[in-house]
């Protein structure tokens, strides 16, 4: 690998075919799920990075995995419930983090099965009201949490439901 200058800035590229080698942020979902009483589901991170903090259920897409393939497997694997995805909340972007550049999207999505319980990075998995958060974890993760909840209440004001 050797740098050059191509496309505004400095790139690693191969010594032998001068293919770009791109350095791309990592992709990540991360879930808005409520329940009926409206309260947030949230998990107590088990790892790294902000462990012992809490945060939304998600994760990074995998290889050969679709955005909502995440959600779905993710929520799985970290609370033990199966949902149906709902709408994108917003993306956000954490640069030089634990992980790098990560770029989140924030999804919406409902439950439709399998039983609460804490798995894979969660240490614990509950459901908060919005005026007893525990401190949460990623900024990103609060970013989604308010305009969630911004939205569905002008939405409400509007007559319409999230």
């Amino acid at each position: 690998m050797h740098r050059i200058f191509t496309e505004g800035k400095y790139r690693k590229v191969c010594s032998v075919c001068n293919a770009v080698n791109y350095q791309n942020p990592v992709p990540s979902v991360a879930v808005i799920i409520t329940d009926a009483e409206g309260r947030l589901l949230l998990t107590k991170r088990a790892a790294e990075p902000s462990i012992g903090l809490w945060c939304l259920p998600g994760g990074f897409i995998e290889l050969g995995e679709s955005p909502l393939d995440t959600l779905v497997r993710e929520t799985k694997e970290e609370t033990g419930l199966d949902v149906e995805p709902g709408e994108i909340v917003d993306a956000c972007a954490k640069l030089n983090g634990f992980h790098g550049d990560v770029v989140i999207i924030g999804y919406t999505a409902v439950v439709t099965g399998g039983t609460l319980t804490p798995g894979d990075d969660a240490e614990e998995t509950a459901y908060f009201s919005l005026n007893q958060l525990p401190q949460i974890a990623f900024r990103s993760h609060k970013h989604f949490i308010e305009k969630y909840f911004r939205i569905k209440i002008e939405r409400q004001d509007e007559g319409k439901f999230y």
